[in-house]
């Protein structure tokens, strides 16, 4: 039991370290190490990783808020559609079988460790001008809420919900690149309003987890404090090194990690 524990504890601080140094997109790393590091199933480790995600998360959201960079009403609808959603991803994750699952989370964290590696390279050309459906209003400072826009947030909600409640992500990966073409928000806002949504969603995925008896307290919450420690550590030092290298150091694990995922996957398919 102290193994466990201890175990937990670890993995809960190299998850909190990868998401302190390189943002949102390491919280994928979660279910992956529970997978490989405390050998639970895919299944199990979603709402445990869930659940350090989330806390994470709402951490990084509470400062923003306080900064005045999330916006809330757009959070709160993309949180709406995606707990919705969430649901129908935990019913799905019960119900597939380990090896399925172990597939489908390599091909989502291949695809992060690849828009990880472009996002880490230099810039070439500049993409073409658009016009994003979420404009925000110069006379307000807030967005314009047209039909389109509501279409592009709500379908944002629902892949991250979906994702959240199957695979145990927070869904930064989708929430950040979609509000970067669907709406014209400085960056810093994109983030903290990520951030929102992930908690929000997070939690109904952690609450209906532990209503269904399927949250492993004692692996859970060691792995937890553990991450949001690790969190803050990776955030006071992330700044002495080159976000470049950063991101394509975590794309490169990542990349390993997946390839790992799916070779665990495939013998399971194969057994």
């Amino acid at each position: 039991m102290e193994a466990v524990l201890a175990a937990s504890a670890a993995l809960g601080a190299c998850v909190g370290l990868i998401l302190g140094l390189t943002g949102a997109g390491g919280a994928i790393m979660a279910v992956p190490l529970l997978v490989f590091g405390l050998h639970l199933q895919v299944a199990q480790a979603a709402p445990i990783a869930l659940l350090a995600v989330g806390l994470a998360a709402a951490l990084g959201a509470a400062l923003g808020l306080r900064a005045g960079k999330v916006r809330y009403r757009a959070a709160g609808f993309i949180a709406a559609t995606g707990i919705v959603v969430s649901p129908l991803g935990l019913w799905a994750a019960r119900r597939l079988p380990n090896a399925p699952l172990a597939v489908i989370f390599a091909g989502v964290l291949g695809w992060v460790a690849w828009r990880m590696w472009r996002g880490g390279q230099p810039a070439t050309a500049a993409a073409p001008a658009h016009c994003p459906p979420c404009l925000l209003n110069a006379d307000t400072g807030r967005l314009r809420w047209t039909a389109p826009c509501a279409r592009a947030l709500g379908g944002t909600g629902v892949t991250a919900g979906f994702l959240s409640g199957l695979l145990g992500v927070g869904g930064g990966f989708v929430i950040v690149p979609a509000l970067r073409r669907a709406t014209d928000l400085p960056m810093q806002a994109i983030v903290a309003t990520s951030l929102a949504v992930i908690a929000l969603v997070s939690a109904s995925g952690v609450i209906a987890a532990a209503a269904g008896g399927h949250l492993e307290w004692r692996i859970a919450l060691p792995f937890t404090l553990a991450a949001v420690a690790g969190m803050l550590a990776g955030r006071a030092v992330a700044d002495r090194f080159p976000p470049r290298r950063l991101q394509q150091s975590f794309a490169l694990f990542a990349a390993v990690v997946a390839a790992a995922m799916l070779v665990k996957g495939l013998s399971g398919l194969a057994g």
